[in-house]
């Protein structure tokens, strides 16, 4: 197992501990997967499929801190459409 912390932005801010795949991987050569396309029945480009490797489990993942919110400071005595610089 192979640990990276990452900020997820889901519907809060939060630092998260998730599993990576493993860069010596013969079958993925660390790419955690293998993208192919397909066409459909006219021979036309339909998509991408994705198929995750063996050596990685996108779904291991840990919260370690929910970070919190910070309000956006309004400032209500400027002109938004003044042509002055705001200092």
């Amino acid at each position: 197992m192979r640990l990276r912390i990452q900020l997820t932005d889901w519907d809060r801010r939060t630092l998260t501990l998730t599993d990576t795949p493993d860069p010596a991987c013969p079958l993925c050569d660390g790419h955690g997967g293998l993208a192919y396309d397909y066409g459909d029945h006219n021979g036309e480009y339909a998509g991408t499929e994705w198929d995750p490797c063996t050596c990685w489990d996108e779904t291991r993942s840990w919260t370690l801190l929910r970070l919190p919110r910070i309000p956006r400071r309004r400032r209500a005595d400027r002109d938004p459409w003044s042509n002055e610089p705001p200092f």
